[in-house]
């Protein structure tokens, strides 16, 4: 088993060692971009990029392998990336961190070392995401009229059917004679969703109500 965590390249660098630790570096992003689509809907840009990261890192460390200079260049490179991207989710800078850390892996030849830890962590997190962690989060849309007072028409049937709610956007509509109001709420039980929307159409005069899974920011990487 100690032949794991023992470097493949040594220091050394040949084209044998090159594209074993290439193929390996492919292999964990693969492992990555399909435990980042688990319980999930990953785009399939992300997993794309998920999968090459790794090989890119891999060749990109090689390539520095000591020398300062093209450290400093690549390094000045990177920091250039950094305001391209569009932030993303916790779970999303998560995977490319794993993914990054599987192609070090790869560049110092520990293939062994890349594998089981792109492993466990997937592993790890496919776990979590099957166990429930704490109340589900999701942003509620409902349509009112002018005419209703909506700031405590709905507090009674947020008390009944969630643990916490905040009233997060207001926006009117159809010439300012509607208003669409967004709230981020916490439901008691997903198995009543349908009740509580029957009971907020009584109180909207049946006009639209949606619920979607709660988003942070509406880009996504």
């Amino acid at each position: 088993m100690d032949w794991l965590f023992q470097s493949l390249t040594g220091g050394i660098t040949s084209p044998q060692n090159y594209f074993i630790c290439l193929a390996v570096a492919f292999v964990c992003g693969v492992m990555v971009a399909f435990a980042s689509n688990f319980k999930s809907r990953a785009s399939r840009s992300f997993m794309v990029s998920l999968i090459l990261l790794p090989m890119i890192v891999h060749t990109v460390i090689t390539m520095v392998n000591g020398s300062v200079g093209t450290g400093v260049a690549v390094m000045g490179a990177f920091s250039l990336v950094r305001f391209r991207s569009v932030p993303g989710k916790a779970r999303d800078i998560v995977f490319i961190f794993l993914s990054m850390t599987a192609g070090l892996a790869c560049a110092a030849g520990y293939v062994g070392i890349a594998i089981l830890f792109t492993l466990a962590v997937c592993l790890i997190y496919m776990l979590l995401a099957l166990a429930p962690m704490g109340e589900k989060v999701v942003d509620l849309r409902i349509t009112v009229p002018e005419s209703l007072s909506y700031a405590h028409e709905f507090d009674d049937l947020f008390a009944e059917y969630t643990t916490g709610h905040h009233l997060t956007k207001i926006k009117t509509s159809n010439m300012g004679s509607l208003y669409k109001l967004t709230y981020r709420i916490k439901l008691k039980d997903t198995e009543k969703t349908q009740e509580f929307i029957d009971k907020l159409r009584c109180r909207n005069g049946n006009l639209e109500i949606s619920i979607n899974e709660a988003s942070d920011n509406p880009e996504e990487l």
